[in-house]
């Protein structure tokens, strides 16, 4: 009999949460994916790809529509230091249709990451249009280089006083979320100085692209609502 309770207390509980669980798994996020953020998050607001055979204009735009990355740093944790340790930051390089090409990020010295960069500050960062509604639209798998990704290697360092409000900007634009981001955790702006440049974006290997010819590329993309 007191099985039969339990069951019957079950399966009122489970009804009555069903609702609110429902719009917990489909109401728009508070940071990337909900509307109204400066994102790309509507299909019919993703510009087309750029021509494959200009490399740099590929790269500015995978930088400018993705707005988080894989980061790879060299470990200080113990049982893996010196091995690679990845790991997934948001970032932006400004409002949608108008970055830099400078990718920002939000940080704290509590992230493991951050550990890793205090002591070796050369990291590289992988992007891909997976992470867009792109290669889902033509059936493209992540790993395909149909699927363009970019790959971008330097040093993260903390930015100056004098970029600051850019830093703070391209992010909060992205990520409003990071507005109530603990103070406690002493969250710092950084960027990744781009040494080197990666594009694979069609078959026959990666494409290298200069610095130069990274911040050089333009185009005359348009954000949400623009």
């Amino acid at each position: 009999m007191a099985g039969c309770a339990c069951g019957f207390v079950r399966a009122v509980l489970a009804f009555l949460l069903a609702p609110a669980l429902v719009t917990l798994l489909v109401a728009p996020a508070r940071g990337r994916g909900g509307r109204g953020h400066g994102d790309w998050d509507a299909a019919e607001l993703l510009p087309p790809l750029p021509p494959r055979e200009n490399a740099a204009l590929v790269a500015r735009f995978v930088t400018n529509v993705c707005d988080w990355g894989a980061l790879a740093t060299i470990s200080t944790q113990e049982g893996v230091r010196g091995r690679p340790f990845a790991d997934v930051l948001s970032l932006s390089d400004g409002p949608p249709g108008k970055g830099s090409g400078v990718p920002y990020f939000y940080l704290s010295p509590l992230q493991q990451s951050v550990g890793n960069l205090q002591e070796n500050p050369y990291a590289t960062l992988t992007m891909s249009l997976a992470e867009t509604n792109f290669c889902r639209k033509y059936g493209f798998d992540p790993q395909s280089p149909l699927c363009a990704h970019i790959i971008l290697s330097g040093t993260v360092i903390k930015v100056s006083e004098t970029e600051m409000d850019v830093a703070k900007n391209s992010l909060f634009i992205r990520h409003p979320e990071m507005k109530t981001w603990p103070s406690s955790h002493n969250w710092f702006f950084a960027k990744l100085n781009i040494t080197n440049i990666w594009v694979l974006d069609y078959f026959g290997g990666p494409k290298i692209v200069t610095p130069a010819d990274y911040y050089n590329a333009t185009s005359q993309r348009r954000g949400p609502g623009q």
